[in-house]
Order: structure tokens, then C-alpha cells, then sequence
């Protein structure tokens, strides 16, 4: 049964009510990564492999990391020639939830899966569990309306959360060479998302000596070099903007203090010899993260040396922005099937964080854009809901998507010339762009 103001694509059937009660279930498995407490992403990875395995499919694990499965299925359209001689699309979503928080903040049991007023709450219900499964329902649906050109892999992956091991670990295996495409089921509010923002995580560690509070003239403070740092970090922050004519909320640069470290609070009458400023930095593709690193480090080293310390800085991540074409045929084929379900065509955003399509675009060379259930700016807050209805909605459009990209000749689909496409328009900052 279809949503109301919901064209299907033909012949293909979405188990609405099965696809729901999925996704509450993958709510209310605890899958935030919690070391102390032995919680990791395996509730909700093996929820997702039997599913997968009770269609039939055969779910590759993979260990990120000990105790936090990536997982990965193959499904082979059957039609068109060989699945393996075929174009190859990607769904990727993952497994992992942020923590829940204070749950005095919550009006539900976050990981209850509670559904009030066609929604449905919970940790995780938006990012991305819904997502995750739209996408597996809609490739399901695709496989039993008939056969269809080339392969689809749907990839749960862990780890998104914190350092994308997942994505990582995935990219380095080799399981998606040759994929023409991916789309990242993460919720963007009904955007096609082209482009994600980069992103820079800077610890700044300031050197000093330490001495007696009553004695500061024998000491050198570092935490007096913590204000003239973080003002010089807003002082680039707006310099960045200005050069690059930058004035949204969401398309532009942003370098966020996220913590301070130093001193001891039980010995208020000692001097530290160490502190530490933890900058998030938030980049677009026209900002070049190497020079923007360069000149962080010369403001922190002038700002350090007029309080007489040291500073170090230490880039503890660094993810580029990445950029797909409009035009490209994993987009083109999303925007096509968008409008086919919805009747009218979707607006394109720009994701305000990264994603594990940044690290696929930078570590895989895979073009990959961003489209799913849930609204952009609901992830990781207390009382996180999904629409009910947005699922079907979503499942529709993914597989209507995949109809329509993998049956692209430039893609490798029916047809095709023997001349794989190029992803021309792509493109990236940093240390990696879009193939």
C-alpha cells in the first residue's frame, strides 16, 4: 500500500508495516559505542545480518574493530547479463547511535521506540536507523518486482559516530571497487545533498611551567594563552568568511572551541604546565585545509608566545569536504526518482556535517550523495522522532533510484558502450575529492 500523494515505481511493492516494525527494533538495540559499559553497534549489526540472511542474501562481516561489524550484502539483480559484469550501487548507512543523554530531557524511553502522532521516537530513529531501513526494505521490493541490471551492495557499517572505522575499513577492503555510485541514507529533510562539509579536529597543547598561585611571576600559565587563542581562532574564523564571500548559517566555515583541559580544580593555588584547547573546524570545498592549518598554527604560536609558553598543534582528524555533480548519474537518477514518488522535485543542501560517504569519496574515489528520512537538524538531540510515513516515502525513492541508475548505460547498465563513467563534475578539498 502506498503513502497518500505517493506514486510507486511500477511493479515494485514496499512491506510498509514490516519496514516500521524493523525500524523499531533497531531503536530500541542500545548500539552506542560505550567501551565501559560493553555496548557497541552488535545489537543492531545482527538484527541487520539476519534480515538480511532471512532474505536470502549472504551478509559479509567484517570486524572494524574488535566487537564492531561492518555489514555488507550483495544483492545480485539477475537481469541485464550477469550481476558481477554489471553496474554496482551502494546504500550506506550505519549501525551506531550518539549516547542518549540526560534522559530526564527525554518525554519517551530513548531506545523504547515509542510512536505517538505518526512519529516514531527514539535514539537513533532519525540518524540513521530509518534510513538503514529504507534502504534495505527497497532493495528487497526491487529484487522481488523482477530482475534489474548489475548489483546493489546495502552497507550497515559501525563507528560513524567517532572516527568512521567502519567507512574506513570498508574503503581499504576493496568490497566496492568499481562501484559507479552510493547513496548515504543519512536524514537531510527531504535535500538531495551534493555536498558535505570537511572537517578539521585540532588539539592545541600549551606549554608552560608550573609554580605556586601566590608566586606567578615564577611560573608561565598556559591557560592565560587559552583566551588569546580562542579569540584568534574567531578572528580567522570571520577572516575565512570574508575572503570567501561566506554568509549562511550552513554553507559556510566554522571553527568551534569544543573543550578546554588544565589545572586542577581541588589546587586552585597551583599553576599548571599544561592545558589543552580543542578546536572542531567545519570547512566547504573552496577552503583548502592545509593553508587554513598553517595559519591556525602561526595565530597559536603568536598567541602563545605573548604569555611566554609553547603550543603544539596536532590535527587529530582531518576529513575534506567532498562534492558530487549535480549532473551526475547516481544524482540525476535520486533527483528523477524523487520527483516520480513525490510529485515535485526535491531542493538541493549541503550536509552541515561529514558523513561516511566523505570518507568513501576520499578513500574509494566513490562519487557518493546524501538523501534521507528524518529532518537535517533532529540527529543527536533528546526526543529524536522520524515521520512514519517518511519511511515508505524514502524506501519508494531508493528503489525507484536504483531502477533507474543501474539501468543507465553510462553506468555499466544495458546498453553500455564498454566506457565506464568518468564522474566527471565531481570533486573535492583536502586531501581526497570525489573520483
Amino acid at each position: 500500500m502506498s503513502t497518500p500523494g505517493t506514486t510507486p515505481p511500477a511493479g515494485v511493492r514496499i512491506d510498509e508495516a514490516g519496514l516500521l516494525a524493523f525500524t523499531r527494533d533497531l531503536v530500541r538495540a542500545r548500539s552506542v559505542h560505550d567501551p565501559a559499559a560493553g555496548l557497541t553497534e552488535q545489537p543492531a549489526a545482527d538484527l541487520v545480518a539476519a534480515r538480511m540472511r532471512g532474505y536470502g542474501w549472504d551478509p559479509v562481516i567484517q570486524e572494524a574493530a574488535p566487537g564492531r561489524p561492518n555489514v555488507i550484502a550483495f544483492v545480485d539483480g539477475a537481469g541485464g547479463g550477469p550481476g558481477r559484469d554489471g553496474p554496482l550501487l551502494a546504500f550506506v548507512g550505519h549501525t551506531d547511535v550518539v549516547t542518549e543523554g540526560d534522559r530526564a530531557d527525554w518525554t519517551t524511553d530513548p531506545f523504547g521506540g515509542e510512536i505517538r502522532d505518526g512519529k516514531l521516537f527514539g535514539r537513533g530513529a532519525a540518524d540513521m536507523k530509518s534510513g538503514l531501513a529504507a534502504a534495505i526494505f527497497a532493495v528487497r521490493a526491487l529484487q522481488q518486482a523482477g530482475p534489474f541490471p548489475g548489483r546493489i551492495a546495502v552497507c550497515a557499517l559501525a563507528d560513524e559516530e567517532e572516527l568512521m572505522l567502519g567507512a574506513k575499513h570498508l574503503a581499504a577492503s576493496g568490497l566496492l571497487a568499481g562501484a559507479a555510485g552510493a547513496i548515504i541514507c543519512e536524514p537531510e529533510g527531504g535535500e538531495i545533498c551534493t555536498i558535505a562539509k570537511g572537517a578539521i579536529r585540532v588539539r592545541a597543547d600549551l606549554h608552560g611551567t608550573m609554580a605556586h598561585g601566590a608566586m606567578p611571576h615564577l611560573g608561565r600559565n598556559p591557560l592565560a594563552a587559552a583566551g588569546p587563542l580562542l579569540a584568534a581562532a574567531a578572528g580567522l574564523q570571520a577572516e575565512l568568511r570574508a575572503e570567501h564571500g561566506l554568509t549562511g548559517d550552513l554553507d559556510t566555515v566554522s571553527i568551534t572551541p569544543t573543550a578546554i583541559a588544565g589545572g586542577n580544580s581541588r589546587q586552585v593555588n597551583v599553576i599548571p604546565a599544561h592545558a589543552a584547547v580543542y578546536l572542531d573546524i567545519r570547512t566547504i570545498p573552496v577552503v583548502d585545509h592545509g593553508i587554513l592549518l598553517e595559519r591556525l598554527t602561526c595565530l597559536a604560536r603568536r598567541a602563545a608566545a605573548a604569555s611566554g609558553v609553547g603550543v603544539t598543534l596536532t590535527v587529530l582528524d582531518d576529513r575534506p569536504a567532498v562534492e558530487v555533480s549535480r549532473e551526475h548519474p547516481v544524482v540525476a537518477a535520486l533527483s528523477a526518482a524523487h520527483l516520480q514518488v513525490h510529485g515535485q522535485p526535491a531542493p538541493f543542501g549541503i550536509v552541515p556535517g561529514t558523513t561516511d560517504g566523505t570518507i568513501l569519496t576520499r578513500d574509494a574515489g566513490l562519487p557518493t550523495v546524501v538523501y534521507g528520512p528524518g529532518g537535517k537538524w533532529i540527529a543527536h538531540q533528546a526526543d529524536e522522532f522520524v515521520e512514519i510515513a517518511e519511511l515508505g516515502q524514502y524506501a519508494r525513492v531508493y528503489a525507484e533510484a536504483a531502477r533507474q541508475f543501474l539501468a543507465d548505460p553510462a553506468n555499466g547498465g544495458p546498453g553500455h558502450s564498454g566506457r565506464r563513467h568518468d564522474g566527471a563534475g565531481a570533486g573535492g578539498a583536502g586531501d581526497g575529492g570525489a573520483a
